[in-house]
């Protein structure tokens, strides 16, 4: 089943995709209620109106989005892109590592994505997001656009904290929820899901990858998200950046140059993941940011 949120002329409601209709709650439930219920299955419901007369958004408002980094390549990728140096840090392997970002930054499809203005690094992330349900349940999947400012990430995180303002800006989940058991035929003996996943810029494929390369499932990185702390139904996991190209900085660390270059301005992004469908936006520019007033130093700190 395929859950989506949309707006119907002045309206906004959530309701289940098929084919090429989508069909309201007849409760008026939100996505993010069904989440909470575990199922939409006895959920009435009312008639359908044709896809190409709404237009879809996020296909929830989450509780928090974790977002997990659970892909060797990915970063090894990217570490050398930022320092040179590459590899993967020994600490990678204890445990799936996530940071939280920004539930207040949300967009779903088609929709435009405004990156800081100083910003001139500017890169996609290509990730599949699970959506917990009751009981730390899986309750279903999506698309993650986790965007990044790359040279805002690189400075910022060398006060070993962050990403922050590199990465809060913005994210994108879409086009819709697709249910966890309709995507149960995908898993294999290990529980990963063989998903092939793909990233185009302006229609050119730049990355390729599955997301059974995962270094953890879905279910292991629920349960330490869980642990010594609270995972609630409406929770986003991202799966973390895919390798092969899930994001521009691994290529730019593989290659030693940014080549494809950062995105621009009204470059269209689209990523596509078996299964679930494809989700796409278009970069734009924030307004210019006022500077950020002097730190009063210490004459007594140690440099």
């Amino acid at each position: 089943m395929r859950i989506a949120t949309f707006r119907h002329g002045s309206a906004t409601a959530a309701g289940v995709v098929r084919d090429d209709v989508v069909q309201p709650f007849a409760d008026g439930l939100t996505a993010r209620q069904v989440v909470e219920r575990g199922t939409a299955e006895s959920l009435a419901l009312l008639p359908g109106v044709p896809l190409a007369e709404v237009r879809l958004l996020a296909p929830l408002r989450p509780a928090s989005i974790r977002d997990f980094v659970a892909f060797e390549e990915h970063v090894a990728g990217v570490r050398r892109s930022i320092d040179g140096r590459g590899g993967v840090p020994d600490a990678w392997y204890d445990a799936p590592t996530f940071y939280f970002t920004n539930p207040h930054t949300l967009s779903g499809p088609d929709a435009s994505v405004a990156f800081p203005a100083s910003s001139v690094a500017r890169d996609f992330e290509l990730e599949v997001a699970a959506i917990v349900g009751p009981d730390q349940k899986i309750f279903g999947y999506t698309i993650f656009n986790d965007w990044s400012a790359r040279d805002l990430q690189s400075r910022e995180m060398q006060v070993n904290l962050g990403p922050a303002k590199g990465k809060d800006f913005a994210s994108s989940l879409g086009p819709w929820i697709v249910t966890a058991d309709e995507l149960e035929i995908y898993k294999d003996a290990d529980g990963f899901l063989e998903l092939e996943c793909t990233a185009s810029v302006n229609g050119a494929e730049v990355g390729r990858d599955l997301l059974s390369h995962m270094g953890w499932t879905f279910e292991t990185m629920i349960a330490y998200a869980a642990r010594d702390s609270r995972v609630v139904a409406g929770d986003v996991l991202g799966s973390g950046t895919v390798g092969h190209g899930g994001c521009l900085a691994e290529l730019w660390g593989r290659s030693g140059k940014q080549e494809p270059p950062p995105l621009r301005d009204n470059d269209v992004v689209t990523l596509t993941v078996q299964g679930i469908g494809s989700l796409t936006n278009r970069v734009t520019s924030a307004p210019p940011a006022a500077p950020v007033p002097p730190v009063r130093r210490r004459a007594n700190t140690e440099r």
